[in-house]
């Protein structure tokens, strides 16, 4: 069989070509790759404001009010909440909260993402931070945005595909868990601290004595009232005429609906004002977050190297110092970003496709943009998202809506966030993450595959005992080592046949490519089933659609051990890409055959060797 190849050959006479010259050959080409990319339709989808905004109307403009309002009540609490995770006063989870809101506008792909800080993410955060102070938190920031814009430019979206369902699952969890454990500080009313979840536990049950009464009581109270409420969220009455609901039960329906989607913020103000009458009294009998300084932050490079006085002495922190500070985080933080933002576009997309491409240049923009206005990584929230998409966003104009709460809510309130107790941040977090931890997949993940279990609680348990990083990666290093097992045991079916003519031959059909890994296992069962029977062997490629230099080999191997025992040994349906491999290294008596009939006809004049065993 002749295989024919094309081949393009490029002479140049000159062998002192300029580096002048060579510039000038790349100039057409990349004059070429820039037209293509400026084509209205990759306009369009960088700039996906371009597409939805000339079909914006009234209707659009409703839907996307409510949603932005009520996403706003929801991020302003958690903002404030997610101060005790980051470690940093309660204006910056604020601060993180609106620019990116107006950016997405523009650059998001996904109407039901609401931009802004998340659990995940501030934890995250803090671990790479590890209390150095905001001046990291922002350059963090800051790289983070940049990392995901390089990934967005070069296509690197797909590099998300790499995280299994197991291993996002176990990631998650895990994360939810340690959360929960880092509030319960401020529940209790206790200092305790920890990287993990193990250490923090441990700091938590040293500190357990020290707990403040009012503290608990409110705390367990808040988190008890926030799950009420939502399940209150969840209660609707059955209205039996859609297009003419009885007042009653619309009423009804937008009360309900109204306590479950605003119980943080409701939750929030009772406190406070709580809060605010003990203060007014005297001394508070449990923690308050206390100062928040009023008025928007200041628009200014992120630091690339700063000093301070610690201790009593002057600390100084260049660029490079401050990025070895922040270590993995650097990668980490984006990565886990993206994966989240994803979930949320996966989750409401409804078939349509989701461009991760796109995601990642909104996403570092956004970043890149808190970094200006001291804020640290935000990403889209799933819970949030759900938020958004129950309230009838239309497009991602809502995030205008909910940017300009925030503002607002930094200009002139405040004063009074000074009351909030910190126990009800920390019931807010809770009662918010603790839904984080994904029960439901545990039972079906076992049912389907439990290599798939395997890789789940590998996940969730690294995760839990080592730093999130590495239990990411350990999940990561499992799911790859099943992988390349099950490519290095292919699975191979074994058929005795005829032919019309009651010639008997063995067929044996891998189900896969033939690689490094696999060819000595597919090697030793050709032997071991071919020896049994003494019969011609013919093995099907159909499933082959790649094969290495060690498959050549042991394709050649193969062929000499039939050739010195004189037992046929033949190859159909193999592919030219495959053939053009095995032929490389010239195997002897190596028969390719591209059609049944034909190999049946040429097995009519093979003799047949059987050998006197019994067929397994």
């Amino acid at each position: 069989y002749l295989l024919n190849h094309t081949f393009l050959i490029v002479l140049d006479g000159s062998k002192d070509t300029s580096s002048t010259e060579s510039i000038k050959q790349l100039l057409p080409w990349t004059k070429k790759k820039l037209k293509s990319a400026c084509t209205k339709k990759i306009l369009y989808r960088r700039i996906p404001i371009l597409d939805w905004l000339p079909r914006y109307n009234a209707s659009c403009v409703v839907g996307d009010f409510i949603a932005g309002i009520t996403v706003g009540l929801t991020l302003i609490p958690q903002g404030l909440a997610f101060h005790s995770i980051v470690g940093l006063p309660p204006e910056y989870g604020l601060y993180s909260s609106f620019i990116g809101s107006f950016i997405y506008i523009v650059f998001g792909s996904c109407k039901d993402v609401p931009f802004g800080p998340s659990a995940t993410n501030a934890f995250l955060t803090a671990q790479a931070v590890a209390g150095r102070g905001p001046e990291h938190v922002i350059l963090l920031s800051f790289l983070s945005g940049i990392v995901q814009l390089l990934m967005g430019f070069f296509g690197l979206g797909f590099i998300i595909d790499f995280v299994s369902g197991p291993v996002s699952s176990g990631f998650t969890s895990a994360v939810s868990l340690i959360i929960v454990t880092s509030q319960m500080k401020d529940i209790l009313g206790i200092t305790a601290s920890g990287d993990t979840f193990i250490t923090a536990w441990k700091s938590i049950i040293s500190e357990i004595h020290n707990t403040n009464l009012w503290d608990a009581v409110m705390g367990f109270s808040c988190i008890f009232l926030l799950l009420v409420m939502r399940v209150i969220g969840s209660t609707k009455l059955k209205v039996e005429d859609e297009v003419k609901p009885k007042l009653y039960q619309t009423i009804f329906n937008k009360i309900t609906w109204f306590i479950g989607t605003g119980r943080n913020a409701i939750l929030v103000l009772i406190c406070g004002y709580i809060g605010f009458i003990y203060c007014s009294i005297g001394e508070p009998p449990f923690r308050v977050i206390g100062n928040v300084p009023e008025g928007l932050p200041a628009f200014r490079i992120p630091s690339f190297g700063f000093q301070k006085v610690q201790n009593g002495t002057m600390e100084s922190f260049s660029f490079f110092e401050m990025v070895s500070n922040l270590g993995s985080g650097i990668i980490i933080v984006p990565l886990v970003g993206l994966m989240e933002d994803i979930a949320v576009c996966k989750a409401f997309a409804n078939g349509k496709t989701v461009d991760a491409t796109q995601e990642l240049i909104a996403m570092g923009l956004c970043n890149i943009g808190n970094s200006f206005v001291q804020g640290y990584p935000g990403t889209g929230a799933l819970a949030r998202g759900a938020v958004n998409n129950a309230s009838g966003v239309r497009t991602p104009l809502g995030g205008l809506y909910t940017g300009i709460l925030v503002i607002t809510s930094l200009l002139f309130f405040t004063p009074y966030f000074y009351y909030i107790p910190s126990a009800v941040l920390g019931a807010v977090i809770i009662a918010a993450v603790v839904f984080m931890v994904e029960f439901k997949v545990v039972k079906p993940m076992w049912k389907s595959k439990k290599s798939c279990f395997v890789v789940f609680c590998a996940t969730f348990i690294a995760c839990l005992i080592l730093r999130l990083e590495i239990g990411i990666l350990v999940g990561v290093g499992i799911n790859i080592l099943f992988i390349l097992y099950h490519a290095a045991r292919p699975k191979l079916s074994f058929e005795n046949l005829k032919t019309p003519d009651g010639v008997e031959y063995l067929m044996l059909t891998p189900d896969r490519c033939l690689i490094f890994p696999s060819v000595d296992y597919v090697r030793n069962l050709v032997l071991k089933y071919s020896k049994r029977q003494g019969i011609p062997v013919v093995i099907d490629c159909t499933h082959i659609y790649g094969a290495d230099y060690s498959a050549a080999r042991v394709i050649d191997m193969l062929t000499n051990d039939f050739t010195s025992r004189n037992q046929p040994l033949f190859f159909v349906n193999l592919k030219p890409s495959v053939y053009s491999v095995f032929e490389g290294l010239s195997p002897k008596g190596f028969v390719v055959f591209y059609n049944i009939k034909e190999l049946e006809e040429y097995l009519k004049n093979v003799p047949n060797n059987r050998k006197n065993k019994e067929i397994i």
